[in-house]
């Protein structure tokens, strides 16, 4: 995972993914990444906040989308990261149900031993 520690002020984070502070800047406000801001109002980036800045870069340069393109993009990518973490609690849920299913079976269960079992007599009813 990766550290979302705030470290990092504004002109080293810029530097660190190659952009300039005003282009941190514009992106806060549009509201593509939240650095943390410190008591005196100093924002500080995490090194989640420079992984989401590299991604921004590869979306805008590689592959050319705007920022409401980007904008789109990385609120799909978080729709899909809350599906996936429900996925797996709902995986994990059925696991302990299912073991705890095999657990009430075992408990249930009685050996079945026919050579101690009485014999059968068959009678006719007519």
């Amino acid at each position: 995972m990766i550290d979302e520690h705030p470290r990092y002020m504004i002109s080293v984070a810029a530097e660190l993914v190659g952009m300039h502070p005003q282009t941190l800047r514009m992106y806060e406000q549009k509201g593509l990444v939240q650095p943390q801001r410190t008591a005196g109002n100093t924002r500080l980036y995490s090194e989640a906040d420079l992984e989401r800045l590299r991604l921004i870069q590869r979306l805008t340069g590689e592959l050319g989308l705007n920022l409401a393109g980007v904008e789109a993009v990385l609120g799909l990518e978080e729709q899909l990261q809350r599906m996936q973490a429900r996925m797996e609690r709902l995986e994990r849920e059925m696991r302990e149900a299912v073991a705890q299913v095999h657990k009430e079976y075992r408990r249930e269960l009685v050996l079945y031993d026919q050579t101690q079992l009485p014999e059968r007599k068959w009678t006719s009813t007519s």
